[in-house]
């Protein structure tokens, strides 16, 4: 029963699309529940306190749909609210903190030395959330951390090759440029819209870490050592956001529908608008 249960996300709004595109890309035979608490963001501007209860509360949400797993795509709730989250709903839980940090290691284990850099919004910069699990990965890596906070609306607007978004890059990478990493961390869920861009900004040498997809890979070993795999084979081609899919929002449904097209290059089939207070989940329909 619990194997044919759909895998669940949930991000402080839209930026998680990507982890949700990873998996879905990665795990073709299995379904998804993604909640984005657009009512309630940004979380990196809110108080630990704050940060734990809206993660209980989204994840409470989707477990009471009944899910198998749960991925927090939300870095900011990665790095502040797994073990609370783990405590009250039961389930497995993954982030993408610990995957993405995991992966630049990895992938840099041949280098006696390796620079390791992380982009990500400044609130999780100054976590350091990133920075403790490569420590934990390799105590080698060189670490050096950089805030990219105007890198979210550039996404979400889709600018992906204007001047203005190269000038940007440039300015807020020249230091890790200089630094030179051998690896870097895209450590917000915004970031692989502008993978290109980074990409020709940091130099071809250097190997970029989508979280969400090293998230991904970890996720399939964890259904598989958990005996949690969907047996049941789809039929026919999945594609983003087909109706095997539902999408919740608490909030601003047609501006997710439009950036959700912008990342994705489709708008979800199942998007309904919902409330979420404290542990009472309120589904309520609303006009998109």
């Amino acid at each position: 029963m619990m194997r044919s249960l759909p895998i669940g996300i949930f991000d402080s709004g839209v930026g998680g699309l990507t982890v949700y595109r990873a998996l879905h890309d990665r795990l073709p035979n299995e379904r998804f529940v993604y909640l984005g608490d657009t009512a309630r963001v940004p979380y990196g501007t809110k108080s630990l306190a704050t940060v734990e209860r809206y993660a209980v509360e989204n994840s409470e949400f989707l477990a009471s749909l009944g899910i198998k797993i749960l991925v927090v795509a939300c870095n900011t709730a990665s790095a502040l609210a797994l073990p609370k989250i783990r405590e009250r709903i039961g389930l497995d839980v993954a982030g993408v903190i610990g995957p993405g940090g995991r992966k630049a290691v990895e992938l840099t284990q041949d280098i006696p030395k390796p620079r390791i850099g992380v982009i990500a919004t400044e609130a999780t910069v100054a976590s350091n959330a990133y920075f403790d699990a490569i420590r934990r990965a390799s105590d080698s890596a060189e670490v050096l951390q950089q805030g990219c906070p105007l890198f979210v609306p550039l996404a979400e607007e889709g600018w992906t090759s204007e001047p203005e978004t190269f000038s940007i890059a440039a300015k807020y990478l020249a230091g890790m440029k200089e630094f030179a990493p051998d690896a870097l961390v895209l450590g917000c869920t915004h970031y692989p819209i502008l993978r290109d861009v980074i990409q020709q900004t940091v130099g071809e040498n250097v190997r970029l870490i989508d979280s969400g997809a090293a998230t991904a890979e970890e996720v399939e070993k964890l259904l598989t050592e958990k005996d949690l795999a969907n047996p049941n084979l789809i039929e026919g081609e999945r594609k983003l956001c087909d109706d095997l899919d539902h999408f919740y929002v608490t909030d601003a449904a047609e501006r997710f529908a439009r950036v959700a097209e912008r990342f994705l290059g489709t708008q979800p089939s199942k998007l309904e608008a919902i409330e979420v207070y404290g542990g009472d989940q309120v589904r309520q329909k609303r006009d998109r």
